[in-house]
């Protein structure tokens, strides 16, 4: 996402006028007397796509690089098998994004623009050992006005392709990772109703938790995991009944689950984990490799996962604004959590607002955290480029551990050229 809303609640779209045009992957948008553009999580001028240049034998230790042990000694310094297996698993996404019709006078806008057999084939990764077995569609659940009919038909696009399910069914492939992986790979924000969504931060109970305690996660990006309409089926269910067949099918043998996204993509995953686990019985580990994704819920729900053993590895840009929103966090470094706006401390009186606002959130999983040593001024250009997938990917592969420098490559798409900025955010 790279719209920088902190703290916005849900929005009165019925007693509110809302003016949506498109160029390319841009929205202009005019919402009462505000201005403002958006832009797809995803840009196409980042189109080429990146993957890893060695393939890690993981056989003997995939489990720990799936986080069985939370990654510990792994990260800093990066270890070169799991670098691979992070960029390798940030190709998975970068072929969500790729076929995404992302073209608003397209008939198709909103849809893969590829046969479901053929979306790694036609992104690159035919040779990646895997195959698609469902595509994932996510649906818009706010509630519009009537007038909203009037507007073009990719401005009311209410449900949208957003990902798929591939199964690695190579046996060469299953030597080399030690198991049969299934990966979800999720793409992050590109409709008009998706940044809708995105808009509404407050806090959503999940379910019971304990007795002054409730599993709380953003009230959009549950939206867009729940919601359902005649003709498509919740994100959640297809995800269930999926998950369900493949382990039917596969439970006797050595599996693992992987869920992957960026950005919205991030977060929906990690909704997608906890329910996959709270849901299914006989579940193999499920591992959750997120790339710039926002805060998705409150300290219980982080607590949840925790508890039930699903492994999350957050990969951070520190210079990415979208990894620091919505809400205020918990900061867990002393004894007694405190409240922590953006880095600083807070009065409890304060805290207390705030928490009845519902806009508590905490990070979840374990941190990757990316950084330059010669980080980029945040302009409009430069704050995109931080939360851009391809600059992920260059970010990873370029660094070696917490205080070695980038390689050039990385610093490069960090800054970007000035054509590239001007087209973008024209």
């Amino acid at each position: 996402m790279r719209f920088l809303v902190a703290g916005a609640s849900a929005c009165n779209l019925a007693s509110s006028k809302l003016v949506v045009t498109s160029f390319n992957s841009t929205y202009f948008v005019r919402f009462n007397s505000q201005s403002f553009n958006i832009t797809s999580s995803w840009s196409p001028m980042s189109s080429v796509d990146f993957c890893a240049s060695r393939e890690a034998k993981v056989k003997h230790k995939w489990m720990e690089y799936q986080g069985v042990n939370n990654w510990d000694g792994l990260l800093d310094p990066l270890d070169e098998d799991l670098k691979s297996e992070i960029l390798r698993y940030g190709s998975f996404v970068q072929a969500a994004y790729r076929s995404f019709d992302f073209n608003t006078s397209s008939p198709g806008y909103g849809s893969c623009k590829f046969e479901r057999e053929m979306v790694l084939t036609r992104c690159g990764l035919e040779n990646c050992g895997y195959k698609v077995t469902k595509n994932l569609r996510a649906t818009c659940g706010v509630q519009m006005p009537n007038w909203i009919e009037r507007a073009p038909s990719w401005v009311t696009t209410r449900s949208s392709w957003i990902g798929y399910v591939a199964v690695c069914d190579d046996k060469d492939v299953i030597a080399r990772l030690g198991r049969r992986d299934v990966v979800i790979a999720i793409r992050g924000t590109a409709t008009c109703l998706e940044w809708i969504e995105n808009l509404r931060t407050t806090l959503a109970p999940l379910q019971k938790c304990h007795v002054d305690h409730q599993l709380m996660v953003e009230t959009g990006f549950l939206s867009l995991y729940m919601s359902q309409t005649d003709t498509c089926p919740s994100l959640r269910d297809t995800l269930k009944d999926e998950v369900a067949r493949i382990i039917e099918m596969y439970g006797d043998e050595p599996l693992s689950i992987t869920i992957t996204g960026h950005s919205l993509g991030a977060a929906l995953g990690t909704l997608a984990a906890h329910d996959i686990n709270s849901s299914l019985k006989d579940l193999p580990l499920i591992t959750v490799i997120s790339f710039g994704g926002p805060r998705v819920g409150n300290n219980c729900f982080s607590k949840s996962l925790e508890t039930d053993g699903i492994r999350i590895l957050r990969i951070v840009n520190s210079n990415d604004v979208i990894t620091k929103i919505p809400g205020f966090i918990i900061n867990h470094s002393s004894k007694r959590n405190t409240l922590v706006p953006y880095g600083d401390g807070m009065a409890g009186w304060i805290r207390k607002r705030v928490h009845d606002t519902k806009w508590l959130y905490a990070d979840v999983g374990k941190e990757l955290r990316l950084c330059c040593n010669n980080p980029p001024s945040f302009n409009v250009g430069n704050i995109a480029t931080c939360h851009d997938l391809k600059t992920y990917l260059e970010l990873v592969d370029g660094i070696a551990s917490s205080t070695c420098p980038l390689k050039d490559k990385a610093k490069k798409v960090l800054h970007g050229t000035e054509h590239e900025k001007r087209l973008l955010f024209r």
